[in-house]
C-alpha cells in the first residue's frame, strides 16, 4: 500500500485564515509550519505552490487574513482546504488582479490587435 505524503503549508499569523503552500498540494493531510506548528489539515484540492488553502469556512464577504491582516474579500463561500485565488475572492489592495485570467496571469480588460 503506497503511502499518502503529506504537503506543507505556512501560517503567518495566528489571526490568518488561510495558509501558503510551501509546494504544490495534493487533495490529503497538509502539515502547518510557521503560527501553529504541528496542526494538520486536509487540502481538498489540489493547491499550486505558494498559493493560499482555506484553513476554516470563509463566508462569502467576508475578509480573506494573511499576515495577520485583510488582505482581501471572499466573492463566494469557500470551504475548508479549498484554493483561495481570483476565482473566489478580490485583493482589496490591488484592483487590477480581479482582471487577471486566472492561470495566465494576463489582462482580460485589454483588447490586443
Amino acid at each position: 500500500m503506497e503511502s499518502c505524503k503529506m504537503g506543507k503549508a505556512f501560517r503567518i499569523d495566528l489571526r490568518d485564515n488561510v495558509v501558503t503552500a510551501l509546494e504544490e498540494l495534493a487533495p490529503g493531510p497538509v502539515e502547518i509550519l510557521g503560527e501553529g506548528a504541528g496542526e494538520e489539515h486536509k487540502a481538498a484540492e489540489k493547491i499550486p505552490d505558494g498559493h493560499k488553502m482555506a484553513l476554516r469556512k470563509i463566508e462569502k464577504g467576508e475578509k480573506i487574513i494573511k499576515y495577520g491582516v485583510a488582505i482581501g474579500e471572499a466573492t463566494k463561500d469557500i470551504t475548508p482546504g479549498n484554493w483561495v485565488h481570483l476565482h473566489c475572492m478580490r485583493s482589496l489592495y490591488d484592483e487590477r488582479a480581479a482582471h487577471l485570467d486566472l492561470e495566465t496571469g494576463a489582462p482580460l480588460d485589454t483588447r490586443y490587435e
